[in-house]
């Protein structure tokens, strides 16, 4: 099966009570289809929690391939053996993350609606930069809305990846996909989704590979 050029990259809801039942949602959510990355986002959590959710969660993800991405902390995800951590902007810098997590982890770094942060990010070592929230999102404060446009001018200017994030929904996930987005990261509009998260993967792809 051939991954279409714009991928869906996961994020956990921002509560996980039950790691071993969200496994097993996680694992029926994957088998819709195509899926990037899983980050696991738990804002509020005990390292505990944290590593109790990594240790059910991973070895499903990593299984089918998807990469996992620890949120916000890097020494966690390098300790615990995830693919990658993501930092923002009010989180540790991205040169830091990187001396944690090694060479061979992926780094991320949240750039919100602003080309400056994210050409910073990506002299830093990045290796992808995410820009949003795009629409409104129940799922975090979002603290700016960006415009499709940035990716369409970032895709054309900078070959380091681009993840689209904030309220995207399975009807406006191609126009992301078309403006220039490399990944579209969702996480209501996957666990939310009325017909359920497998559904809602199949149904994601069937509008990403449109494009």
């Amino acid at each position: 099966m051939t991954a279409p050029a714009c991928r869906l990259y996961l994020i956990t809801p921002p509560r996980i009570d039950d790691p071993q039942a969200f496994a097993a949602v996680l694992a029926d959510a994957l088998q819709g289809g195509d899926v990037a990355c899983l980050q696991i986002r738990l804002k509020d959590a005990s390292d505990a929690h944290i590593a109790e959710v990594v240790a059910a969660l991973a070895p499903v993800a990593q299984a089918r391939d998807v990469a996992v991405i620890l949120n916000d902390r890097p020494d966690l995800a390098a300790k615990l053996g995830c693919d990658g951590v993501h930092v923002g902007q009010s989180d540790m810098g991205c040169a830091e993350a990187r001396k944690l997590v090694g060479k061979d982890r992926i780094v991320g770094v949240t750039c919100h609606d602003s080309r400056h942060l994210a050409m910073e990010a990506a002299e830093a070592g990045a290796d992808y930069v995410a820009f949003g929230a795009f629409f409104d999102t129940a799922t975090k404060d979002a603290p700016t809305r960006a415009e499709p446009e940035i990716l369409t001018i970032w895709q054309e200017t900078m070959q380091i990846p681009c993840v689209a994030i904030g309220g995207i929904t399975v009807d406006t996930a191609a126009a992301l996909a078309a403006a220039g987005a490399d990944f579209v990261a969702v996480s209501a509009g996957v666990w939310a989704h009325p017909d359920g998260p497998k559904a809602a993967v199949a149904a994601f792809n069937g509008e990403l590979r449109s494009e």
